[in-house]
């Protein structure tokens, strides 16, 4: 209730001093990071879960400046969306409120720690957070800072609490705390998502597993083309935006693929393609069936040549998890049509899948990317952290 009904300038005070207070104990943050990097390394997590474990100055940096971005936005709390006078001489209004108490289940980002709680936070709710194992002494060290902060502010400490136990029970008792959790949200790997979503019984806002495409038109520009794939499939291939699938019309197949595969060979990544495909392009492997239903998170591209426009929109939509999907043309009319037949929360033309991302949204971070079409999709920031309240003001109506 204490943040249900803190201020704009109370919030954006706790915020600030979250962002600083990162800032000045940086040392701490990353000694405890290598601890936890050192663990993952002997335990043998690939580089690319690594990656995502890591913390560096300059992440630590960005992680402060999406705290401050947060803090610069509007309230999303106690917005109206106007007044309508009934017949009956009611004025109604529909107001934006918290949810309340957020629960969070996590993998190995400790980023995730710092983006949950400052919007659950700014959107005036408390949040309890249960990181992955991988991570756990970051996320205690940045779940005491932030605590440390809201005390300073005279906001209650308890706002952001951290489940330090990472075994699946504590997963498992969270899933189970309805009457206290008002919405659980996790954010990680398909097998995490879905044993939330058929276990819970709190309300589940499900994100997203991203098997991203990348579709190449044949009236592609075949370098912008082969750009996108490298950026979208390389420049973090451990994140859910990340591109996992290509899918290129027949025309442009034997023109396309090498020139793509000379870009991907800078990153060593491993081509899984269709006979087509292995054709065109020799000594790769063939793919297999559920190589074009798996999010690799890592340096694995599947790939699949297509008639054209209409078969790779039934590939999308028979294979995609309605995650980010991009279409690279020169045809307008081809771009439209993509854009209506594809069912995603973001579709791109022109365009990497990598900027599905709340600070590139403007939103300035996000819970996660929601794949649902229920209250919230695409990158989940402020709103999506709020219900709504129907206030209803009167001078004695009766019914």
């Amino acid at each position: 209730m204490a943040m249900a009904v803190a201020g704009t300038n109370a919030k954006n005070a706790a915020l600030r001093a979250i962002a600083d207070i990162l800032r000045e104990r940086q040392a701490e943050i990353l000694a405890a990071n290598a601890s936890d990097v050192e663990d993952g390394r002997a335990a043998g997590l690939t580089e690319s879960l690594i990656d995502r474990l890591v913390l560096t100055p300059a992440r630590i940096e960005g992680m402060a400046s999406g705290v401050m971005q947060v803090a610069s936005l509007p309230d999303p709390v106690g917005g109206a969306d106007g007044t309508t006078k009934r017949p009956s001489g009611l004025s109604i209004s529909r107001r934006r409120v918290p949810l309340g108490l957020v629960g969070m289940i996590y993998e190995a980002r400790p980023n995730v720690t710092v983006d949950a709680a400052v919007l659950c936070l700014k959107a005036g709710n408390a949040v309890l957070l249960r990181g992955g194992k991988e991570a756990i002494r970051s996320n205690m060290v940045l779940a005491k800072l932030m605590r440390e902060a809201l005390s300073g502010c005279s906001l209650p400490a308890d706002a952001v609490c951290l489940v330090e136990d990472a075994s699946r029970d504590s997963a498992r008792e969270m899933m189970d705390l309805t009457g206290l959790l008002d919405v659980l949200i996790p954010r990680g790997g398909a097998g995490l998502i879905r044993s939330v979503v058929e276990n819970a019984r709190v309300p589940v806002i499900q994100t997203g597993v991203g098997i991203c495409h990348i579709y190449v038109d044949d009236c592609a520009d075949l370098d912008m083309a082969a750009d996108i794939l490298y950026n979208a499939k390389t420049s973090r291939p451990s994140v859910c935006n990340a591109a996992e699938c290509v899918l290129v019309a027949r025309p442009v197949a034997r023109e396309f693929l090498p020139k793509a595969k000379a870009m991907l060979d800078r990153k060593h990544v491993e081509w899984r393609g269709c006979p087509e495909t292995a054709a065109i392009l020799g000594d790769i492997r063939e793919a297999s069936p559920q190589d074009y239903d798996t999010e690799f998170l890592d340096y694995i591209l599947a790939a699949r040549v297509v008639d054209g426009l209409d078969e790779a929109i039934a590939h999308i939509n028979a294979h995609g998890t309605r995650h980010s999907e991009a279409i690279v043309t020169r045809d307008l009319a081809h771009a439209r049509r993509f854009v209506d037949s594809v069912d995603a929360a973001a579709v791109y033309v022109n365009a990497s899948t990598r900027f599905t991302d709340g600070e590139e949204f403007g939103l300035g971070a996000e819970m996660g990317i929601s794949t649902q079409k229920m209250h919230a999709r695409g990158p989940m920031g402020l709103e999506a952290l709020t219900t709504i309240k129907y206030v209803v003001y009167g001078d004695g109506q009766v019914r």
